[in-house]
């Protein structure tokens, strides 16, 4: 495979996070103008909520199945329109049945979407055997930055739904498909195409387990400081409903920081100690959330948390692919549905546990759950191939 061709996949690739992000954040930041759109009970939103995770799974499972077939690359192509296209959808409803099922369609074109990407992501990164799959997922959470900002236009303004999705959908969808042109596998891939039946029996479940973990761990804490960030600034430690917004939109920036430099910090130290290192820094983010005597200084530890967190979702579908290079496709799919279990999980447990005990006693809860990958880091070692600390491919050409 030619350098430019490389080059091409994985800057097309890197505009598909970018794109997800954007639509992803649309959807989340806007949940109040849904509700509000739909007359959605508070009593009848949590199960609209968790249909959406719950639909991804089951479609990041059957992905596993159609990309044995016809290769990521193509559920891609047609997975990311259906995505954009269902968040028009959600704008542009009226009846309930409406909402349900633009969600669903959302939900199911997510998982498939999702999954997909994220094989595209670990064979190319296979290919040019180095790591680069955090700069790929830094675009997803640029993405998501532009579309928080782009929420928040629309909010401000009391732009309806469709009339905030209408241009960012117009614009995004031409240049997700134009750009879908130039996918790429990162190396030819016979054994899954060719074999794809057996190809998720040679996934050791053992094997994956430990990574199965870190997932959902590492999506447990990200769900709390999504859901819970603002509440907790401004109900625990007193801040304004101004200030209660700052703390995620700080996580975002810290992730979008730890993923553009993660590459570079795998590439001279390893995997499994850059993970480490992403798990101590969340821990301590919690911990500093934890005990805050004020608003700014919980910011501060949301902040830390993002720096930490920011890296171990990318590195725990890099190692997937490196434990099971015969059958990266099916791990990766697999592991992706624990991405939803941490989210389906996450919310409601420290809800939970700050309605019974205390949301400063909650949130040592992530902090401990996060601190277990420090445990698991030796998973994200590789036998033949380690993104990092001079162990590189002697054949590897640097293609951008």
């Amino acid at each position: 495979m030619t350098d430019a061709r490389l080059r091409r996949g994985r800057g097309s690739l890197a505009v598909s996070f970018f794109v997800q992000g954007v639509t992803f954040a649309l959807l989340v930041t806007r949940i109040p103008g849904i509700q509000d759109r739909y007359g959605i009970s508070d009593a009848l939103l949590p199960a609209f909520l968790a249909a959406v995770p719950i639909l991804a799974g089951v479609a990041s499972v059957a992905t596993e199945k159609v990309v044995a077939r016809v290769g990521p690359a193509v559920v891609l192509r047609w997975a990311q329109p259906v995505v954009l296209l269902a968040l028009l959808a959600v704008g542009a409803g009226t009846e309930l049945w409406e909402a349900a099922l633009a969600l669903g369609v959302f939900g199911l074109a997510v998982g498939a979407l999702d999954a997909s990407m994220n094989m595209l992501g670990v064979s190319l990164q296979r290919a040019y055997g180095r790591s680069i799959m955090l700069g790929f997922h830094a675009s997803y959470s640029l993405g998501g930055i532009a579309g928080a900002s782009l929420a928040w236009v629309g909010a401000h303004w009391h732009l309806s739904l469709f009339v905030s999705y209408l241009p960012v959908v117009a614009l995004l969808l031409p240049v997700a498909f134009v750009g879908s042109r130039w996918y790429v596998a990162g190396e030819d891939r016979p054994m899954e195409k060719d074999a794809g039946e057996s190809a998720g029996s040679r996934v050791a479940f053992a094997l994956l387990l430990p990574l199965c973990l870190v997932m959902t761990f590492a999506y447990i804490g990200d769900s709390t400081v999504s859901n819970w960030s603002a509440k907790y600034l401004q109900d625990v430690l007193g801040s304004s409903e101004e200030l209660a917004t700052v703390p995620y939109n700080a996580y975002m920036v810290t992730t979008l920081l730890g993923r553009a430099v993660g590459d570079f910090g795998v590439r001279k130290l390893g995997a499994a100690t850059v993970v480490r290192c992403g798990a101590v820094l969340a821990a301590l983010g919690f911990a500093a959330v934890a005990v805050a005597p004020g608003a700014w200084a919980g910011i501060a530890g949301f902040t830390l948390l993002g720096l930490g967190l920011s890296v171990i979702v990318p590195q725990t579908f890099a190692a997937a692919g490196r434990l099971f290079p015969g059958a990266s496709d099916a791990a990766v799919a697999r592991l992706n549905v624990f991405n939803y279990v941490g989210f389906l999980v996450g919310s409601p447990l420290v809800g939970a546990l700050g309605d019974a005990w205390s949301y400063r006693g909650a949130m040592l809860v992530p902090m401990v759950l996060v601190l277990v990958t420090v445990v698991y880091a030796t998973s994200f070692g590789a036998r033949e191939a380690r993104y990092g600390g001079g162990h590189e491919r002697p054949r590897t050409v640097d293609v951008g």
